[in-house]
């Protein structure tokens, strides 16, 4: 048999969208020297997963999407119920999306769109119900119904509303105050005994010391310092960090500011003190972690690498 016949055999026809691995020969010196060649089949254009996979009411649901050959700029679409949500790139041909769940929500099945070159796929993601507690708080004279102003509402939906591209934490979230948790996330309140209806509490409260340090849970922009002689009157001086992405954290009654707005401030870095300022009935911090405009639960994000 000759070597031009032997060549031929080994190539009798072409092999197209086989998961195979075949031995292709090459003539060197009148010799066959076997060459792999890797044969597979095209991936799954379209993959999405979600992240926990039991979430409860108040988590974060992060939506993972693998997607190949993206136009440039093109980005794919997440959706659930009437809500679309931003997707941003972690990685090649790789990314997420956040969804806030809150304690006003129903517990139940979330159905979950994600678009992206043509292709539409659905999951269903279980969410689960959580019991949150009851709280009176009884407001000192002169505090009792005090009501925010208009231009301390716009300043903090403003920065509440932001979807900056970058990304600027990375890892768990650190402990803002020393202080013990006073009051966990998702308390509902009665107000000097009425109780607050399409009310919860959004953030966690640490019974620091008056003047006490509070830091940057994680790395980020100032975006938003706001101060009762300003007009904040129910966040008291308040200040706002822009993690990125949509993920922002607000610290609120403090005593002094330490930053200003547009500093971009590291892990654990002191950003004010805790004071009693604003609608607050004693010295302590409230930080609210916010993602895509609602208020979640900050303790995930403290235990769990949230990427």
């Amino acid at each position: 048999m000759t070597t031009a016949y032997r060549t031929q055999k080994l190539f009798p026809f072409c092999l197209q969208n086989l998961q195979v691995n075949r031995l292709a020969s090459k003539i060197i010196a009148g010799t066959l020297v076997a060459v792999p060649i890797a044969f597979t089949l095209p991936a799954d254009a379209l993959q999405i997963r979600v992240n926990p996979s039991k979430p409860k009411l108040g988590d974060t649901l992060s939506v993972f999407i693998d997607v190949d050959n993206l136009g440039t700029g093109a980005k794919p679409t997440v959706s659930t119920g009437d809500q679309t949500y931003p997707a941003f790139a972690i990685a090649p041909n790789q990314y997420r999306a956040f969804i806030p769940t809150t304690p006003l929500e129903k517990p139940g099945t979330r159905k979950i769109q994600v678009s992206a070159n043509g292709q539409v796929k659905s999951l269903s993601v279980q969410v689960r119900d959580r019991k949150f507690p009851v709280q009176r708080i009884n407001f000192p004279p002169g505090k009792a119904g005090v009501k925010a102003t208009e231009y301390e509402l716009q300043r903090v939906a403003e920065f509440k509303a932001l979807q900056t591209p970058k990304k600027y934490w990375n890892g768990a979230f650190l402990k803002p105050n020393a202080g013990r948790i006073s009051t966990i996330y998702g308390v509902r309140r009665y107000y000097n005994g009425k109780f607050a209806k399409d009310y919860y509490h959004r953030g966690v409260d640490y019974a620091g010391a008056a003047g006490s340090p509070v830091v940057a849970p994680a790395a980020g922009r100032v975006a938003l310092v706001g101060r009762v002689s300003e007009g904040f009157r129910v966040h008291g001086n308040v200040v706002g960090i822009d993690h990125g992405q949509g993920v922002t954290s607000i610290f609120m009654h403090l005593s002094r500011i330490k930053v200003k707005e547009g500093d971009i401030v590291k892990p654990g870095q002191v950003v004010g003190t805790v004071g009693s300022t604003g609608a607050s009935t004693g010295p302590h911090l409230h930080w609210g972690l916010y993602v895509n405009g609602q208020s979640v639960d900050p303790t995930p994000w403290r235990y769990l690498v949230i990427k």
